[in-house]
């Protein structure tokens, strides 16, 4: 039915620029930088903060190449949609599979943050565990509230504030430390940017607000830009704060880097505040990781719907009216993921996976003609290029399994054409 017939479906352009920003925040400014800056520095060493540039700049690009497209092709599905209608339906089936896997290493690295900061001795078990009740609470239908959203930032602000704090006060900082070595590569540097795009997941969220924001074609691309401007500025002065204090090399060694760095400076009056940035730093993770199960089982219930996954996934339940079998069966990848592998890699595969995602949300946009309203091709040109060479400059490991998965994704595709008369 279409929405006209029922007006209590359609949904009510009351956001502007501020909530926008707002929202962006609250998907951006999360576990990400608790995780990410170590791998980050154990690759960039002294090139550090250049990764992370290079990072925002490739965030940005991607989500203005969301955001124009959104403005086209207003439905759900993000790039599974622009891939499918733009470039054909096996780009848009690609696209999916790539955020469906990469969102689903993502679970995985935030079940990991939340054992490595809770519990370093059983980080594994701690996570498996978190997974499954997790995994629980969105069986029921119990969803994580915007007030609940509010609430965590809030907290991730106030602990990377301590952090930032506790850097800029201590006799132990010294700003030799930022000063760019011969440690740092050009290819340390991409991998880095690779890794830390990891902590700018969410930032496309803005671009999902079409229907809710007063004049989209205004907000959301000035949301965009201020948005990443303001997380960027979040994230380089933490960034700066870890590395004058242990620097590089004892960052990239760390296991709960922000904690190390609060303990490392030595400041007295802050050394009883590790425990709260041990606290912080699991409420973000469970946060995001909360959030991120609901995102991917949603996904893997649109794509068995259309048939590209079993279609048993596509079940709804009566009672709690959510995607149940879909949530089951992320969590169990999740859980087994959890067990078995480090986050250092879990954040690897994932940045390659979502890499490749918006990397075809950026080839969709270049394909905007000219009577569509289509603005400079530099920014999908950018964005197109920012994803693959990061991508590909990625730890082996992630570039390799990264790689297989795709593959093994779109032979999936092939053989479910070749046998349509099979049901799923």
């Amino acid at each position: 039915m279409s929405s006209s017939s029922h007006p209590d479906t359609q949904l009510q352009r009351r956001l502007g620029v501020g909530d926008a920003v707002v929202i962006g925040l609250g998907s951006m400014i999360g576990a990400g930088i608790f995780a990410a800056l170590c791998p980050a520095a154990a690759v960039a060493g002294s090139g550090l903060l250049i990764g992370l540039a290079v990072a925002a700049v490739v965030a940005y690009c991607n989500a203005t190449s969301s955001a124009r497209l959104a403005a086209h092709h207003p439905a759900s599905g993000g790039t599974y949609v622009y891939g499918r209608e733009r470039l054909g339906e096996f780009w848009g089936y690609l696209a999916g599979w790539g955020f469906v896997v990469g969102k689903t290493a993502s679970c995985a690295a935030m079940a990991l943050t939340v054992g490595t900061y809770v519990w370093p001795a059983q980080a594994h078990a701690v996570a498996v565990a978190a997974v499954i009740a997790l995994t629980a609470v969105d069986y029921r239908g119990v969803q994580k509230p915007a007030l609940a959203t509010r609430i965590i930032v809030a907290v991730v602000l106030a602990v990377l504030a301590a952090v930032v704090v506790a850097a800029f006060t201590s006799s132990a900082a010294d700003a030799g430390q930022l000063a760019i070595g011969s440690d740092a590569s050009v290819r340390g540097v991409l991998q880095a940017a690779g890794l830390l795009f990891f902590a700018f997941a969410g930032y496309a969220r803005i671009a999902t607000l079409g229907e809710e924001v007063r004049d989209p074609a205004r907000t959301i691309p000035r949301a965009i830009p201020i948005a990443l401007g303001i997380t960027l500025l979040v994230y380089t002065t933490v960034a700066v704060a870890a590395l004058a204090v242990p620097g590089p090399h004892g960052l990239s060694s760390a296991t709960a880097p922000l904690a190390d760095t609060v303990r490392a400076a030595g400041v007295p009056t802050l050394v009883p505040m590790v425990p709260m940035v041990r606290v912080g730093a699991a409420v973000a993770a469970l946060g995001s990781l909360l959030a991120l199960v609901l995102g991917v089982s949603r996904t893997t219930l649109a794509t068995a719907r259309d048939r590209h996954l079993p279609r048993q996934l596509a079940v709804v339940h009566p009672r709690f009216e959510v995607p149940h079998r879909a949530e089951l069966a992320v969590g169990v990848v999740v859980a087994v993921l959890a067990a078995v592998v480090d986050v250092r890699g879990a954040i690897g595969f994932s940045s390659f996976g979502v890499l490749a995602y918006y990397a075809i949300a950026n080839a969709s946009a270049w394909t905007i003609a000219p009577n569509e309203g289509r603005r400079p091709r530099v920014i999908p040109v950018l964005g197109l290029t920012g994803c693959a060479i990061p991508a590909f400059a990625l730890p082996l490991n992630s570039v390799l399994s990264g790689t297989v998965v795709l593959a093994a994704g779109a032979l999936l595709y092939l053989l479910r054409r070749q046998l349509t008369a099979v049901s799923w």
